[in-house]
């Protein structure tokens, strides 16, 4: 790998650990559709490498709001769990469908679709809408578990860190406060990202090299995106989140229809 592609890869982190410590997604909205549109990877290796530069990006996103206080651990304790064992569950169906390239590129389109239409929706529609206050993710620990689980699953095939579904999760289904649950998502699922990341670095998709370079970007960027969280307004990360992923849900959406026939 030549110096400009390293340079290019650690400028891709800093902006994904940045949109990743803002919206508590981990960058890989940034990375994964990068690796595939812009350094051409095969979609199974992005998949791979994505997933294992998302450890970094979690790790460090958490850290930073842990330090203000954004975390609820209960929930973090229960969702890193269950997702954990889902992370596993997933990445032995990601084993028998990685070759399956309009298989993925579908599951990764719609994986979100839904969501970012409600965000975008949230976000601009009912902007003006009071901010719920509270410090902790509301309901049951099963119904935490089930969603931790089920996001796990995900998070084994298609390699987006869990936060991309966990936020909203979190927001809509809980009811929690959107910056509890931006912070609680970025403390799940470390244990899902390392997980699916080790099940990939033996399923041989992972570009070591470009993981590590991504995860240095996304180091400092997940510090710089975790402050941005105390002056960006709460409608403005759910705009943000669902525009972001209405363009990349489209976008996969097009690739595997491309791929398809």
């Amino acid at each position: 790998m030549d110096v400009t592609s390293v340079i290019a890869l650690i400028v891709t982190g800093l902006i994904a650990g940045t949109l990743g410590g803002l919206l508590g997604i981990g960058g890989c909205v940034i990375m994964l559709p990068s690796l595939v549109f812009l350094f051409r990877y095969p979609l199974p290796v992005a998949i791979g490498t994505t997933i294992t530069a998302v450890i970094l990006t979690a790790t460090s996103g958490a850290i930073g709001h842990i330090r203000m206080k954004n975390v609820d651990y209960s929930t973090a304790k229960v969702v890193a769990v269950s997702g954990a064992v889902g992370a596993a569950v997933g990445s032995v169906i990601f084993f028998y469908i990685a070759s399956q390239l309009w298989l993925l590129n579908f599951i990764l389109g719609f994986a979100f679709l839904y969501v970012s239409i409600r965000m975008v929706y949230e976000g601009i529609v009912k902007r003006k809408m009071p901010e719920k206050s509270g410090n902790v993710v509301p309901g049951s620990k099963v119904a935490k578990a089930t969603i931790g689980f089920f996001i796990g699953i995900i998070t084994g095939i298609v390699g987006l860190g869990g936060g991309y579904a966990l936020v909203p999760s979190f927001i809509y289904l809980l009811s929690s406060p959107v910056k509890i649950a931006v912070g609680t998502s970025l403390a799940s699922f470390i244990s899902m990202a390392v997980v699916s990341g080790a099940f990939k670095l033996y399923q041989g998709v992972v570009d070591v090299i470009a993981a590590i370079c991504l995860g240095v970007g996304t180091i400092i960027g997940a510090q710089i995106g975790a402050r941005l969280t105390k002056i960006v307004p709460a409608w403005a990360i759910k705009a943000i989140f669902g525009f972001v992923f209405l363009y990349v849900s489209l976008k996969f959406i097009w690739q595997g229809y491309v791929s398809l026939v």
